[in-house]
């Protein structure tokens, strides 16, 4: 004869609550770093690349005052290109706050071709600095 001990269930405790942009994220990035941990370091590996130049809106009192800066986003490309707004952050903060929100409101407007892996394209997180610059300034761009 076998006997089976009572099981016992234990309440279920949510341990980590996300909204549904933050299991997103979390979920691109997992798959990015799946990605990225496959790579065997001989795969060649192609950054996005801008399609163009989409126009940033400088800050008018700001250009007026000829202050200029600026602004590191971090973006997410998936692998067709598109970018999700949802995942555009600043990095790096130009100092002025009118500036850094005129780059994350021209975000939905870059365009980009994929970053590729071996030739074929491939979802990734990147730096994208939007410099703002205004006439006569002697600063250069990098």
């Amino acid at each position: 004869m076998i006997r089976l001990s009572k099981l016992r269930t234990l309440p279920l405790r949510p341990y980590l609550v996300l909204s549904p942009k933050s299991l997103v994220l979390l979920l691109l990035s997992a798959a990015c770093a799946s990605d990225a941990s496959q790579s065997n370091g001989a795969d060649s590996t192609t950054p996005p690349i801008p399609q163009g130049v989409a126009p940033v809106e400088y800050p008018p009192v700001l250009f007026a005052q000829k202050v200029g800066g600026t602004v590191e986003l971090l973006l997410f490309v998936d692998s067709a290109g598109v970018l999700l707004p949802e995942s555009t952050r600043v990095q790096r903060s130009s100092g002025h706050q009118a500036l850094d929100s005129a780059a994350l409101a021209a975000a939905p407007r870059l365009r980009y071709n994929p970053a590729t892996r071996s030739g074929r394209p491939v979802p990734t997180s990147f730096l994208q600095p939007i410099h703002f610059r205004p006439p006569g300034s002697t600063d250069s761009v990098p």
